[in-house]
């Protein structure tokens, strides 16, 4: 005991408690995060891991059709989240910017339904950009197209895109910004870690198509595919469809400078315009025949019938 006293007082007295080194976190990347070492600089070979996670939500008053067609996005991406409505005539940009960064998420989907016909949908980076506008149609649910295709329900997807993706820069920026929004991370904790449907983007008319497929195997054939059987896979639909047809890009997150505007868009206001011009014109010209015929008969009078008498009572 005595020994055991003599070496407490001849150690320093101190009150302050030693700190563990807190473990140094990842750096976050465009991308995703790059693991760090010990000194603080990034690993030879970094471990990259993406963090990608996409918020969803949509306008107030949106009807039940474009509704199910954002379920149907919510269920194919299993590291989304879903947030409440917004209010679309307020300032878009800064409450969803918001919304983003409270949710701890990098990308945003929003839904945007106007006069309860047109569907605008909005993807963007968050928070420095950029974002697209589109002007989504052709659009078919899952429910109503009741197609056979199946595909386990958070599983990995294959993007497949066009070759006109690579022509111009345009559509290179939207490839990129596909692949990252709709691209579900590896290793994600919701999701499976293999592959059985396809994702397909394809550019026509300068619209964006999209079709979801579900990659089949015959059950005979299954042991063969690691052999390479792949020849013995067959695609089939699953759904939903829709049609992007892109407005503006713009270089900031929901808005600001315009860094891409497509000379090709009309806006659905003007094509309902232009038909009812087209049915006004119609009726002119249906009154103005009428007037022609009056006045062409008026100047050419007919002939007293010889008999018209006769036949009277």
């Amino acid at each position: 005991m005595g020994k055991k006293r003599k070496q407490a007082e001849m150690e320093p007295h101190s009150t302050e408690k030693v700190e563990k080194e807190a473990p140094l976190r990842p750096q976050r990347t465009l991308l995703g995060w790059k693991e760090m070492s010990k000194n603080g600089e990034p690993l030879s070979s970094p471990v990259f891991r993406n963090k990608e996670k996409v918020l969803v939500t949509s306008s107030r008053r949106i009807i039940y059709r474009y509704r199910h067609l954002m379920l149907n996005i919510v269920s194919l991406l299993p590291h989304c989240k879903k947030d409440s409505k917004v209010e679309s005539k307020a300032s878009k940009g800064g409450t969803l910017n918001e919304l983003v960064e409270l949710r701890n998420c990098s990308c945003g989907l929003f839904f945007e339904c106007r006069k309860q016909k047109d569907l605008y949908l909005w993807m963007a980076k968050c928070s420095n950009g950029p974002s697209v506008k589109f002007l989504v149609n052709a659009v078919h649910t899952m429910e109503e197209l009741k197609l056979t295709g199946n595909h386990l329900k958070c599983s990995r997807p294959i993007l497949t895109f066009s070759t006109n993706f690579d022509m111009k820069p345009h559509w290179q920026l939207l490839k990129e910004m596909i692949t990252q929004i709709f691209g579900t991370p590896k290793d994600h904790k919701k999701t499976k870690p293999f592959y059985d449907h396809v994702f397909a983007f394809s550019i026509l008319d300068d619209h964006i198509w999209f079709r979801n497929y579900q990659i089949s195997v015959p059950h005979n054939e299954i042991d063969k595919v690691d052999r390479g059987g792949l020849d013995k896979m067959t695609l089939v639909e699953v759904g939903p469809r829709f049609c992007l047809n892109p407005i503006k890009i713009f270089g900031g997150s929901f808005g600001g400078q315009t860094l891409y505007e497509n000379p090709l868009y009309i806006s659905p206001n003007q094509i309902r315009a232009l038909g009812k011009r087209k049915k006004a014109g119609k009726y002119a010209k249906k009154i103005k025949a009428k007037k022609k015929r009056k006045m062409h008969e008026e100047s050419n009078p007919l002939e007293p019938d010889e008999f018209a008498g006769i036949w009277k009572e």
